[in-house]
């Protein structure tokens, strides 16, 4: 199906643009992912700190038959425009406050893209106005859902690639 005013497209997902403020990430049948789920997830970073995308509501589309989880509209610019000392204070910030979403037992879990899906390694991460930003927390967990064991073993995923993206960052 052809989707108007489309921003992007995930492994099970479509992101439509609502107006300049508010983007929906699409479930139509059986998208291989809950969004009442996706949006509990969402709303618990949003609890944290500002790092992940703002949850706004839950709202169905009937022309599309599609429910949509609604969120701000985020606005990404090219990191690599920008001196390299700029960078390294996003950097830092963005760190720190992914220190403090682990703290508070949160994982995002899609840091780095698998290799054998189609985009950029890092498409999760985007350099807004206001710093880098995550969003899509579609496979992301919560500590108290999983347990300490795995939310630890999900940690050390993520710490790894967050290595790799600060090279990334840094160094492109």
């Amino acid at each position: 199906m052809k989707y108007p005013r489309l921003l992007s497209s995930g492994a099970n997902n479509r992101v439509i643009v609502l107006n300049e403020q508010e983007v929906a990430k699409l479930f139509v049948g059986d998208s291989r992912s809950d969004i009442g789920s996706e949006a509990e997830k969402m709303r618990y970073a949003n609890q944290v700190n500002d790092l992940v995308v703002k949850f706004k509501h839950l709202d169905f589309n009937e022309e599309l038959q599609a429910e949509m989880l609604v969120m701000e509209r985020i606005y990404p610019i090219d990191f690599r425009a920008y001196e390299v000392e700029r960078r390294e204070l996003w950097l830092d910030v963005f760190m720190d406050e992914i220190r403090q979403l682990h703290r508070a037992g949160f994982v995002h879990r899609d840091i780095k893209r698998p290799s054998n899906l189609t985009g950029l390694a890092f498409d999760n991460i985007l350099l807004t106005n206001s710093g880098l930003r995550l969003i899509d927390v579609g496979i992301s967990a919560i500590r108290e859902k999983v347990g300490d064991t795995i939310f630890k073993k999900y940690m050390e995923i993520e710490l790894a690639e967050l290595n790799e993206f600060t090279e990334y960052f840094l160094n492109r």
